[in-house]
């Protein structure tokens, strides 16, 4: 019970992790126990049938428990579970390995069984289920199924016999509705045959004619029709149905008859379709094997049959005027003439019969039969024979009863020389004589049975034998002749005389060497068909002729050779044959002990002599610099192979020894022992050997993982053991004069390392095992745990000198799930800070700091550590440092610090499981910006290369780049290493280079080709570098380089994890991404996050929610020009360049309505939130991705103010690109220029006077004075650009344009004529001949001139520098 309930835990997560094969295994177990266990609660089975069922009960618990990953039960003969504290150590070990053997062998039968049944070639099975048969015969019929190759014109299988009465109806009535039959070991080519078909041949039995009266002979086989279909459809698999019934017509004169059928393919062996289709195939179901064997012959597969087939004859009408109506009736006899009784078979579904006759062909000179019977004979055939004799048979009853026998024929079952007769067609003799001398086998069988006999007996002598035995031959005294067809289907019977003499060697011992040698020479395919017998014969030899050494080297080749032979791809489905006979039927023990003894010695001298120099040649080739392809992976698993077998040394046994010793120990014994060193430096050697023995076989595992009740008692009595060394330490070693660092360095080694050992990991185990080692043993971890905290606070002041190498392995003990461990060992750390501290010399505790840094690191990623801990650590860490006067301060800090790096390397370790490399991205650059922050470098760069590795797998070629840069930076140009930094540093550019090709950022390139830095010089480097150089730069100008967009992600929700949790995110996009397909792949990443649709920040209720909520929209870039490039002519593609790349700012605005509208002028009331997102690093950098850190708000004033600075700066613009290049189109110029000067288009600036310049909105708004000064002169300054503009227009003007020319010039006369009255005048020097620039930030610092009706006064906007005009003149 307690076995079930454990099991059906497992199978349950099987079928969560959809591991089908696994959870069908276990079912099928389950499924038996339960009915076992049923049948034994039911008290009725006998005491011998309940002691064999409680052993297949156990043997199947402990099957399932190995296959299953759960521990070994060990029992006593009964099948009782043994009790470690009532069995001795050595009784325990040994029943553990009689257990596993056990189970080892069940496990490799298991293993063969399924190997077989996993063999692509494994046999088939047809499936015929013969529904009805509608013929107006009026007698009784025999139908023969059969399966046939219409492009080898032959029959593939045996028949499948149906008798049919004349009443139309089974001739048995119990079949009716039954008739069913599977036609066997189908192999793979036979499934792909290119053409199959099903023939079934009806014999009428009854009179000669139809016509015939009661007068007339009756139960003659006469032919009536034969009816065919195509199956080949089902039996390549393209038609699988098996209640389709098929009608196949039968091809016969005068009448329609007809037949159905139901078909169906069904793969494996006989026994795994009866139980995988048993609605179809049942005992009933007749069995029709095919003529030829299986692909696969397995052991204890015994077959003994032949097919005979009756092909033709030719036969003298003698005295009669018409041929003869003749009739072949077929026997079976032994040497004496024995009838052997019912061993022909027509067909399957019925018994044998002893004497099979064949069909009568009326007035037929030439009978063709063509039918095929098997013969099932007894492997004693060397003394059987076929007997043929022939009848004329008449229709008259009367003529047909004095009718006798009017010849006879017959051929032997075996050859002279012992072998089987040969398959194929055979030309017998017809002998003619008296009736009685043709039923004496004695007179007969001296005689030569075929025609090719006779003319080799006739040769030598030259005379003829027709008067032996007063028969007369056929060949001498008639043309009568009669032709049949053998084929041998036997695993007992061979027809090569090589291997007829190795299998029957007991008969003819003189030639054993002459037949295993020969045996080297017998076709493969004649060997595997005898592989059992063959072996068993081999075995044989070895066991009774072992005097004879010669014997045994012979059948060890003749061993190998089969091996060899086995191994070759033609036979190489026969392996699990071997592996079964190996493992089934092989019990030769002396045969066994032969070879050891005469081998075994030789596989570790002669042959590790021989088989090492080949392998270590083989090794020193491979890993040669000059070999072409060279199989590291390979080599290493060969010579750990090699060492493996060369230091193999069984050592569970003495471990069992030892711990049998210890566990009869006492305190006294101890104590004794300690008593008899007679000097201290003995105690130290005995401690310190004892102390390294413990923790190697701890850490060999000399036990398998499954025999856990013997590892928890060498635990247990290990335990015990250390702990009384403990009490030697404290006593002998712990003063100090008499401290021995080594001593107590190698005593917490062992500790931790026995603490720490998987055995011991409870939380790991199921609850019923974890219960039961709780109740047997206690946590051994707590009790070892508390001991290494007394031993550690007993140092005292010896603890700086374990500082900070013992920091790995107390992180390692307070690392292990267990509250109460882990409250009691975390103390320790705060002691080490503290001691370091106070004893360091420099008031600090950095190499604690460090190590712990290091090593929580390493276990993090090794899997230790959890959220828990992480409390825990910080909680008990704060608690002590704040209690302590001088590490309050630095303390607290510290514990924050160590707090900070568990959480990112715990979500850092469990996003590297995420399918999301994006976030294990972000996770990764989360620890590697913590380890630069502590100048850990050797850290720092190893999370740089995983983040590199991320990077690539997802083709972000332009942040790989930039990932390696930040290591390269690192580095230092002069440094006197063997490898230098420069060095090192040269090929990380090289690489990082390529990569920014890769990522199409040859800005970035030219940037590093530019400073050159990574040169270690050359001319050779210098002209390469010169070459790359112009190459980027043509990329640069020539190239076209899509511009990415970006993205603002926000993910909100408790539903996401803390690294994502309520946090924006600016994503840069890939080439050509769209925000559709950008957004399909963020819901793709977090199917049950939900989108949300506005693009206004979050309530605290979306925030604070369990789920989550995505929002993304397109943010604009704002471009930071470099500062050399600023106030200068910049081409359009560098320009291009800086929109979209080294950008760290990104800016999204969202209009909204404040207060009700103003019908007469919107703007008044229209609001813009534009929200600027700064990111800690710019685009592109070590991540596609970055934190958003600020936000910000404009009012409809600054929204005002900002849309005429940009509008100025389109002008600005598009006027000096005019400037610098004339043959620009005009169509964009006028385009603009008519959108601004065109007041049926644009409005004028109404609207802001209307809005802004007003007595109520000064009164309302005293604070945007200076604002409204700067947008008057915004407007102001925009007159002397639209006359550049308007100029350059009229300059370009073609007869096209003239009437929008003439309409802007009078449309501008009359603006700029409205605005200098308003806004006041400014000019602008040499506007003409000057390149014209306007910064969107700033305005009016470098007017030559400025007049106003309305203001004085010529302040710039609010912490900005004013309007910027560059002049060049």
């Amino acid at each position: 019970t307690s076995t079930l309930r454990e099991w059906a835990v497992i199978w349950h997560k099987l079928y969560v992790d959809n591991k089908t094969t696994q959870f069908r295994h276990v079912q099928q177990m389950t499924y038996s126990l339960i009915e076992w266990r049923s049948q034994i609660l039911s008290g009725t089975l006998p005491k011998d049938e309940l002691a064999e069922l409680k052993k297949k009960v156990t043997a199947k618990i402990d099957y399932g428990n190995r296959i299953l990953g759960l521990d070994l039960v060990v029992r006593d003969d009964n099948g009782n579970i043994l009790d470690p504290d009532e069995t001795s150590t050595i009784s325990l070990f040994k029943a553990h390995e009689t257990a596993s053997k056990r189970i080892d062998e069940r496990i490799q039968e298991e293993k063969v069984h399924l190997l077989v049944l996993a063999l692509p070639s494994s046999s088939n099975y047809l499936y015929v289920n013969f529904k009805n048969f509608v013929c107006n015969i009026g007698e009784d019929a025999e139908l023969l199924m059969s399966l046939y190759d219409p492009d080898l014109s032959k029959f593939i299988s045996e028949n499948y016999l149906v008798r049919w009465g004349s009443n139309g109806m089974p001739k048995e009535i119990e079949k009716l509705n039954n008739l069913q039959a599977v036609f066997t070991d189908l192999s793979s080519s036979d499934l792909i045959r290119p053409k199959i078909s099903l023939v079934c041949q009806i014999v009428r039995v009854g009179h000669m004619e139809l016509k015939d009266g009661k007068k007339h002979t009756c139960g003659l086989r006469r032919p009536f029709g034969v009816a065919v279909m195509d199956i080949t459809d089902i039996i390549h698999g393209k038609v699988d149905d098996e209640e389709k019934v098929h009608p196949i017509s039968v091809n016969v004169t005068l009448l329609f008859v007809g037949l159905w059928v139901s078909l169906k393919l069904l793969p494996g062996d006989l026994a795994q379709v009866q139980k995988d289709f048993s609605h179809l195939v049942d005992r009933s179901t007749a069995v029709a094997r095919k003529m030829g064997f299986p692909e696969i012959i397995l052991p204890g597969d015994v077959r003994n049959d032949i097919y005979v087939t009756l092909v033709q004859g030719e036969f003298d009408k003698g005295k009669k005027k018409t041929p003869k109506n003749v009739e072949v009736t077929m026997s079976v006899h032994d040497e004496d003439g024995n009838l052997q009784e019912k061993a022909i078979h027509p067909g399957a579904g019925y018994e044998g019969v002893s004497e099979y006759k064949s069909v009568v062909y009326y007035q037929v000179k030439q009978p063709c039969w063509y039918e095929t019977v098997k013969v099932s004979v007894c492997i004693y055939i060397s003394r059987c024979h076929l007997r043929f004799t022939f009848r004329h048979r008449s229709s008259q009853e009367s003529r047909d009863k004095s009718e006798r026998a009017f010849g006879m024929g017959f051929v032997k079952l075996m050859n002279a020389d012992g072998t089987t007769l040969q398959d194929g067609k055979h030309n017998l003799i017809v002998y003619k004589g008296d009736n009685k001398k043709m039923e004496d086998a004695k007179c007969y069988l001296t005689l030569p049975c075929t025609k090719m006999e006779m003319e080799e007996k006739e040769a030598p002598s030259g005379k003829n034998l027709h008067h032996l035995a007063n028969f007369t031959p056929t060949k001498d005294s008639t043309k009568d002749s009669f032709q049949i067809a053998t084929l041998i289907c036997s695993t007992k019977l061979t027809q090569n005389v090589d291997l007829l003499g190795l299998l029957n060697w007991r008969s003819n011992s003189q030639n054993i060497a002459h037949n295993l040698r020969k045996l080297m020479e017998v076709e493969g395919g004649e060997i595997v068909k005898f592989l059992q017998d063959t072996l068993d014969a081999l075995f044989n030899i070895m066991m009774e002729m072992s005097e004879n050494e010669t014997y045994d080297f012979l059948v060890f080749d003749a061993l190998v050779f089969i091996i060899s032979l086995i191994g070759d791809i033609k036979f190489q489905h026969f392996n699990p044959v071997l592996e079964t006979y190996i493992y089934k039927h092989f019990s030769a023990t002396l045969a066994y002990m032969t070879l050891r003894a005469r081998y075994g010695a030789v596989s570790f001298s002669e042959c590790r002599d021989a088989l090492l120099p080949l392998l270590i040649d083989q090794l020193s080739g491979q890993l040669d610099d000059n070999s072409n392809k060279p199989d590291h992976e390979a080599c290493s698993q060969l010579l750990s192979s090699v060492l493996e077998v060369l230091d193999r040394k069984d050592v569970g046994i003495f471990v069992a020894c030892m711990t049998a010793i210890l566990r009869q120990m006492d305190d006294f014994h101890y104590n004794h022992y300690i008593n008899t060193f007679k000097t201290r430096q003995d105690i130290i050697d005995f401690l310190m050997e004892t102390f390294i023995m413990f923790k190697d076989l701890i850490g060999k595992n000399v036990y398998a993982a499954d025999w856990m009740v013997m590892n928890m008692m060498q635990s247990r009595v290990f335990l015990r053991a250390v702990n009384q060394f403990t009490s030697v330490l404290n006593r002998f070693f712990l003063d100090q004069a008499n401290f021995e660092l080594q001593l107590w360095n190698n005593y917490f080694h062992l500790a931790v390392a026995f603490l720490t050992h998987e055995s011991l990991q409870l939380e790991t185990f199921s609850q019923a095992k974890r219960n039961k080692i709780i109740k047997k043993y206690g946590d051994m971890r707590k009790e070892i745990g508390f001991k290494i905290r007394d031993m550690w606070y007993n140092l005292g002041p010896h603890k700086i000198k374990f500082i900070p190498a013992m920091v790995g392995p107390i992180l390692e003990v307070t690392l292990v799930p267990e509250p109460e461990l882990r409250k009691a060992t975390i103390p320790i750390f705060f002691d080490m800070m503290q001691c370091e501290f106070n004893f360091s010399g420099n008031r600090n505790f950095h190499m604690f700091e460090n190590e712990l840094i290091t090593k929580l690191d390493q276990e993090v990623e090794g899997g230790r550590g959890d959220e828990q801990y992480k409390i825990l650590l910080e909680k008990l860490l704060l608690e002590h440092c704040r209690k302590h006067k001088y590490l309050s301060a630095s303390g607290e800090v510290f514990a924050l610090l160590v707090s900070s790096l568990l959480e990112n390397l715990l979500d850092y370790r469990t996003i590297m499981h995420d399918e999301s490399k994006e976030n294990r991205m972000s996770c990764t650059v989360n620890v590697l910006n913590f380890y630069k922050e502590k100048k850990r470098e050797d850290i720092y760069i190893r999370y740089l290369y995983k983040l590199r590795d991320l990077h690539t797998d997802c083709e972000n070629f332009t942040e790989a780049a930039y990932t390696l840069l930040l290591h390269a930076e690192l580095l230092q140009r002069d440094s006197y290493y063997v490898y230098s930094q420069q060095e090192l540093k040269e090929k990380l550019y090289q690489e990082i280079i390529s990569f920014f090709d890769r990522g199409k950022v040859s800005v970035s390139v030219m940037f590093l080709l530019f400073t050159g830095k990574y040169l270690t010089g050359g001319c050779m480097t210098f002209f390469l570098f010169q070459k790359k150089r112009a190459t980027f730069y043509e990329n640069i100008m020539k190239a076209m380089r899509p511009q990415p967009e970006y993205f603002a992600v926000g993910y909100y929700g408790q539903g996401f994890p803390s690294f994502l949790r309520n946090k924006i995110f600016i994503y840069r996009g890939k080439e050509y991404e769209r925000r559709e397909d950008f957004n399909l792949k963020l819901l793709t990443q977090f199917p049950s996050a939900e989108k949300m649709t506005s693009t206004a920040p979050p309530g605290e209720e979306i925030k604070s929610s369990p789920k989550q909520y995505v929002q993304c929209f397109i943010v604009k870039p704002v471009m930071n020009l470099p500062p050399n490039y600023k106030d200068k002519p910049v081409p359009e593609q560098i320009l291009n360049y800086y929109r979209a790349n080294e950008v760290q700012q990104f800016t999204h605005s969202r209009p909204f309505r404040k207060g009700e509208k103003d019908p007469e002028n919107e703007f008044a009331t229209m609001w813009i939130e534009r929200t600027t997102y700064t990111t800690a690093y710019s685009f592109p950098g070590i991540l596609k991705w970055f934190e958003v850190k600020q936000v910000t708000t404009i009012s409809p004033l600054e929204n005002a103010i900002e849309t005429m600075e940009l509008t100025n700066e389109k002008i600005s613009n598009i006027v000096q690109q005019h400037v610098w290049d004339r043959s620009l189109p005009v169509h964009p110029l006028s385009m603009l220029l008519n959108g601004i000067v065109d007041p049926a288009v644009m409005g004028g600036y109404t609207n802001y006077e209307k809005a802004f310049f007003t007595e109520k909105y000064l009164q309302e708004h005293p604070e945007d004075q200076d604002k409204i000064e700067l947008l008057k002169q915004l407007i102001a300054l925009q007159m002397p650009l639209l006359a550049e503009g308007i100029r350059i227009h009229g300059e370009k003007l073609t007869e096209q344009l003239k009437p929008l020319h003439d309409r802007l010039t009078a449309c501008f006369k009359e603006l700029k004529k409205k605005v200098e009255k308003q806004y006041g005048v400014i000019t602008l020097v040499s506007l003409s001949c000057c390149l014209v620039r306007l910064s969107v930030t700033s305005v009016a610092s470098s007017v030559v001139s400025t007049s106003s009706t309305s203001s004085d006064s010529t302040s710039s906007r609010p912490g900005s520098d004013g309007l910027v005009i560059s002049l060049c003149t």
